[in-house]
């Protein structure tokens, strides 16, 4: 393997320091590119590419996390003495997130090396530009646009497939805050994902300019914004729990325009 294709993600590791978001997220794309991302995963059990292979695993702050190295050379002066496998990070990537496990590059080295949470593990398998950078600061939105959450409501009401709606104030470690709508819904057939996606289209225009709106699957179980929504937030328009309350005028506050005097 050439130098320049195993020395980028050494090279953006050495500019990772405590709150250099914009280091790390440099970081996460080295490792996001195939042509530059390869690392060398050890081996705790069995040989590259044989069925019983398994990859070393580390414990921090109770957090599981699979340990490599970035180069041959790093390789040599961690000792390790067992097997290795040299893969792309996207893959690497993809075999440890779901079952919430990180990666830690380089634990030998001056200092710990540094580790990569299994969520943004998740965003190097998915895409890191289709999901938030992390640390995520996460809140019940402070911004009034009621008649937007009105008029989301209503025609949730008249969408069969879903069932509630969520919302959480997004703060990414970079780049603009933003208004997420958690979609809970009870189909998610082509049909039921094209009435959610016409409900939101018919909604958006009452969102006042410059205001960023993202939506969220509420079934995504890897999602940080669905979990601290399912733990930290109450519906603004829940299906079941409307067609169970007594017959009368809506409570301002619930996502419906309070009275209006005339």
């Amino acid at each position: 393997m050439s130098a320049s294709r195993s020395g980028s993600v050494e090279h953006m590791l050495r500019q990772v320091t405590p709150g250099r978001y914009d280091a790390y997220e440099a970081l996460l794309r080295a490792l996001a590119t195939p042509s530059s991302g390869q690392i060398w995963m050890l081996l705790w059990h069995g040989q590259a590419g044989s069925p019983d292979a398994q990859y070393g695993n580390m414990e921090i702050d109770g957090y599981g996390y699979a340990p490599c190295v970035t180069s041959a050379q790093e390789l040599s002066a961690s000792g390790w003495n067992r097997s290795y496998e040299v893969v792309d990070g996207v893959d690497v990537a993809r075999t440890l997130y779901p079952d919430h496990h990180g990666l830690w590059l380089n634990p030998h080295a001056p200092g710990g090396g540094v580790g990569i949470p299994w969520l943004d593990l998740r965003r190097i398998a998915t895409g890191l530009d289709r999901q938030p950078a992390g640390p995520l600061r996460l809140s019940e939105p402070g911004i009034e646009i009621p008649q937007f959450y009105a008029l989301l409501a209503q025609n949730a009401h008249r969408t069969p497939a879903v069932r509630a709606l969520r919302r959480a104030w997004v703060q990414p470690a970079l780049g603009s805050p933003y208004l997420a709508i958690g979609l809970d819904v009870y189909d998610s057939s082509p049909p039921a994902v094209d009435s959610v996606r016409a409900m939101m289209q018919q909604s958006i225009g009452a969102v006042p300019d410059g205001l960023p709106v993202s939506t969220v699957a509420m079934s995504d179980e890897y999602d940080p914004v669905v979990m601290w929504m399912r733990a930290g937030s109450r519906p603004f328009y829940d299906r079941e729990a409307h067609a169970t309350a007594p017959a009368q005028s809506p409570a301002a506050g619930y996502g419906y325009p309070g009275p209006r005097a005339y």
